[in-house]
């Protein structure tokens, strides 16, 4: 059937996208056609600033510099950059020299700016200064470390300091690197809110595991400290609840389904993406298309084979509503705090024990 249709393709992209349909109906997860080369010209490539901006009758206002993470490269805050001096209220109001476009904005002056230097004019109280700034190829993860901020800052606020947060964006380097940010400050809290939505996949679920289910079973007190120190280290004191939603996905499924399956805590929020069956990439086309080749079927305990093409059912459903996702309402995130301090009334977090008293001749 799709042979008929192939003679119609006219781009490489419309081959690629025949073949898409094509795999499409084999019904399961995983099956990847993919370019050789990137769609665009990577030469013009948008710079950004990592700012929010608005625009004004000299130009476009800074409202909010993204502050960025010290410890993520690709996280870096342009306009925060030494000696560039920019500050929220500025007004940017020429790159390279020319007036920025009052409808577009910065980005049609930043076409093929990105990870080169810039010279923008900045207006602060009527008057101008110029400075260089390097703008950013990608943005997503200076504003990923910011929402994973907010959501630590908004757990920490509304749980009265007795929970940690920490968020997990997929199951290979980055995820790993990205747990082990918070880790340790998380699991010294109360309670920890394991948040795995948005969660990509790849195939370190069961380390990620096996770090959420270690528990304080022992303290160590040194002479020269006046604090005791939990046992296993970055280990949780209390309870752990687990936080999902309809793009947790492969690994991401998985993590989840192993978390119900240990009893380690429940999952909150929405049945997961359902895709659970692992692939090979061995073969490519002879232009170098990359063509995946799905191949590993995944059984779990409690659920069998039915997690591929349905997902992970959550222990406690809470459906985030479209219309709320640019909001600050977070009703997943707040009903996984509701569930760890209700945990908490029922089993307090580990405490570290009275010294026992002195031994005297």
């Amino acid at each position: 059937r799709w042979r008929e249709v192939v003679p119609l393709a006219c781009t490489h992209d419309d081959l690629v996208d025949i073949m898409w349909e094509h795999v499409g109906e084999l019904g399961t997860s995983h099956a990847y056609v993919m370019p050789a080369s990137p769609l665009g010209d990577e030469s013009r490539r948008i710079g950004f600033l990592g700012a929010d901006l608005s625009p004004t009758v000299d130009g476009w206002r800074i409202e909010r510099i993204l502050p960025g993470e010290s410890s993520d490269p690709g996280a870096r805050s342009p306009l925060l950059a030494a000696g560039v001096g920019a500050a929220v209220g500025d007004v940017i109001s020429e790159i390279d020299g020319a007036p920025v476009d009052p409808a577009f904005g910065p980005g049609v002056s930043l076409i093929g700016a990105a990870d080169k230097p810039v010279e923008i004019t900045l207006v602060r109280d009527g008057a101008e200064r110029r400075t260089v700034v390097v703008p950013l190829a990608d943005e997503s993860d200076l504003r990923y470390q910011d929402w994973v901020r907010s959501r630590r800052e908004y757990v920490a606020r509304v749980s009265g300091g007795r929970l940690g947060y920490l968020h997990v964006p997929d199951m290979q380097s980055r995820g790993w690197a990205q747990l082990h940010r918070d880790l340790r400050t998380a699991s010294a809290a109360d309670g920890v809110i394991a948040d795995v939505r948005y969660n990509r996949g790849g195939h370190t679920s069961q380390l990620v595991i096996e770090r959420l289910a270690s528990r304080v079973v022992a303290w160590a007190q040194a002479r020269q400290l006046d604090e005791m120190i939990a046992d296993p280290d970055r280990a949780r004191r209390g309870p752990v609840v687990f936080v999902a939603n309809e793009f947790s996905g492969s690994d991401g499924d998985i993590v989840n389904a192993r978390a119900q399956a240990l009893g380690i805590g429940p999952v909150v929020g929405a049945r997961t993406w359902g895709g659970v069956v692992g692939i090979d990439g061995r073969f490519d086309l002879v232009d170098g298309t990359s063509v995946t080749q799905p191949r590993y079927a995944f059984w779990l305990e409690g659920k069998g084979w039915g997690v591929e093409n349905h997902g992970v059912d959550p222990d406690i459903e809470v459906v985030h509503d479209p219309a709320d996702l640019f909001s600050d309402a977070d009703p997943q995130l707040d009903r996984a705090v509701e569930a760890a301090l209700a945990a908490l009334q029922q089993a307090p977090a580990a405490t570290a024990p009275a010294m026992p008293d002195p031994k005297v001749r």
